[in-house]
């Protein structure tokens, strides 16, 4: 065995091309599957709804003719509704497509013959009416139980009120806790733009549903 030869250069090691390619194709499936599929559905949906707390957003539920597909009222102006609607839309889905297309279908199944005393559907408000989005998560989602246990509530469900006026009102709860109470924030507009605030239990609940877009499902990501 011959001692090893002093200041000798260190060997390298050359990659082949079918090595560099292979390294690139592993690379680049680990960033096309972090960035095209994305966290969970409750990840995603959180991170919206908290976004539009950074919104600048004066409540007006004035009845406006917008767009169809993809419409929303200005962005400036809007009431509880418009959170949850433009939170599904950063997410990729349409509640005004889904609920337009559910009315259109199933028209007796939703309330606007009997509060509204309206005999067909409205593209353009009822997709922003509390009552009919409870009756599309209800029939397309999941309705949870109601109770005033706040681990009860996932981040990502869907809570409905009845406020004084006998007013409906619909919010998101996140992941975020409240130091005092324990209840997870909700996000939701009551009147002064979209907020992050500790009221899960400070109006009588009429409702607690969760509605998960079939995309997660079809890409296979997970959902708790």
């Amino acid at each position: 065995m011959h001692p090893p030869q002093k200041n000798a250069p260190p060997q390298r090691q050359v990659m082949t091309s079918f090595e560099i390619m292979n390294r690139f194709l592993v690379v680049a499936m680990v960033f096309f599957s972090q960035s095209c599929i994305g966290g969970s559905f409750e990840e995603d949906i959180v991170l919206a709804a908290i976004d539009r707390t950074t919104r600048n957003v004066s409540y007006n539920g004035a009845y406006f003719s917008i767009p169809y597909p993809n419409g929303d009222v200005p962005s400036n102006i809007g009431v509880c509704t418009d959170v949850i609607i433009r939170s599904y839309r950063t997410l990729g889905t349409d509640l005004q497509v889904l609920v337009h297309e559910d009315m259109s279908r199933n028209f007796s199944a939703y309330p606007s013959k009997r509060i509204w005393g309206l005999d067909t559907t409205d593209r353009n408000i009822d997709h922003r009416r509390v009552p009919n989005l409870q009756v599309f998560f209800s029939r397309h989602g999941k309705t949870l139980p109601i109770s005033q246990k706040p681990e009860d509530y996932s981040p990502g469900d869907l809570v409905t009120w009845i406020l004084p006026g006998n007013l409906p009102h619909i919010g998101i709860v996140t992941d975020r806790l409240s130091a005092t109470t324990g209840n997870p924030f909700v996000v939701h507009n009551i009147g002064s733009g979209p907020s992050l605030d500790d009221m899960l239990f400070s109006y009588k609940i009429t409702g607690h549903y969760r509605y998960i877009p079939q995309k997660y499902a079809d890409a296979g990501i997970r959902t708790h």
